[in-house]
């Protein structure tokens, strides 16, 4: 017993050593190539932004003297209504697909080809409710104590936009909070007793859509969904420029996570589709620290980890690698 205790330890041990030795080569190789071609990237940005600086800057000047010092209201704009138009834009389409089965371009993308074909409406209005009530209820509050967290460490409604290095820098930043933050979280929910009171809601979609990334009961929608993604640019004292910016990539990024179709020339929704299958892999947003922590072992065991790539082409991956056959009696 003892012999077989060692030696499950010695297989953890070395599981979590790989994985920490994938995750440096990983890292590693992303700086060499920075340091490569960064004086080349660095002169094409600059390019570009000497071209487009001036009309971003002369825009929010415009907005900063139409709003007259009202700050407050300027910032909600682009904390609130800019990224709710985002989200419900996007989603739309995705809707639009979900209940019609058109446009067939994008439903001949479905992940898992058996479910939602189409949603089940009462299912979704009942999502959709949740969804609203998260919105108006959680995230508007979060967003307006946001604002006053903010300006304990700057002005987040100055005159001055920030710089493009500056602006890439902050954006880094928050991705990587909202790695840690969201991974642990995550898990913490998966805990039987929080799983069962909090977390089991959100999973009731095994084959998600997109609108249901912020389907979730109102404590894990804080802690779990809204808490990793606004520390960020509080910490930072992010200008509201910034912050709009990440927050509509953050809702971008987790509608395709949840979209159950895998689109061409967009980030794979392979990973957290396969969380919703499972359960209990792949708690993360990149999955660097699903790697590390050995949360990703079935997933990388099957086809769709195969398939978790960017779609370059017009074949669904579900066609160019076809689950394996099942075995006949």
């Amino acid at each position: 017993m003892r012999g077989a205790q060692a030696s499950s330890r010695q297989e953890a041990s070395g599981g979590l050593w790989d994985s920490v030795k994938k995750a440096v080569i990983v890292i590693g190789s992303g700086i060499l190539f920075l340091a490569a071609f960064g004086n080349s990237l660095t002169w094409h940005l600059q390019k570009f932004w000497g071209a487009s600086g001036n009309f971003w800057q002369n825009l929010w000047t415009k907005l900063y003297v139409m709003f007259e010092g009202h700050n407050e209201a300027l910032f909600y704009m682009g904390t609130m209504l800019v990224p709710m138009v985002v989200f419900w834009a996007f989603n739309a389409l995705l809707l639009l697909a979900d209940t019609t089965g058109k446009p067939s371009f994008i439903t001949r993308y479905r992940i898992q080809a058996d479910k939602n074909d189409p949603v089940d409406p009462e299912k979704l209005r009942h999502a959709l409710k949740t969804v609203l009530f998260n919105q108006m209820f959680i995230s508007a509050p979060t967003v307006v104590a946001a604002y006053h967290l903010t300006r304990w460490r700057g002005d987040p409604c100055g005159p001055q936009l920030p710089t493009l290095h500056w602006a890439l820098a902050e954006l880094t930043i928050f991705s990587i909070l909202e790695e840690v933050l969201f991974y642990y979280s995550h898990r913490l929910f998966h805990h039987p007793t929080l799983y069962k009171r909090f977390h089991k809601q959100h999973h009731e979609w095994t084959a998600p859509i997109g609108v249901v990334a912020t389907y979730a009961h109102p404590l894990e929608h804080l802690f779990s969904n809204l808490l990793p993604v606004v520390i960020g640019p509080v910490l930072l004292g992010s200008h509201v420029s910034s912050t709009c910016m990440w927050y509509c990539l953050a809702l971008v990024s987790t509608t395709i996570s949840h979209c159950g179709y895998h689109l061409p020339f967009l980030p794979s929704p392979e990973f957290h589709d396969f969380h919703h299958l499972r359960f209990n892999q792949c708690f993360g947003v990149f999955g660097v620290l699903d790697r590390l922590h050995g949360t990703d072992i079935k997933f990388r065991q099957t086809k769709q980890y195969e398939r978790h790539t960017l779609l370059l082409g017009l074949t669904p991956l579900t066609e160019s690698i076809p689950d394996t056959p099942t075995k006949s009696h």
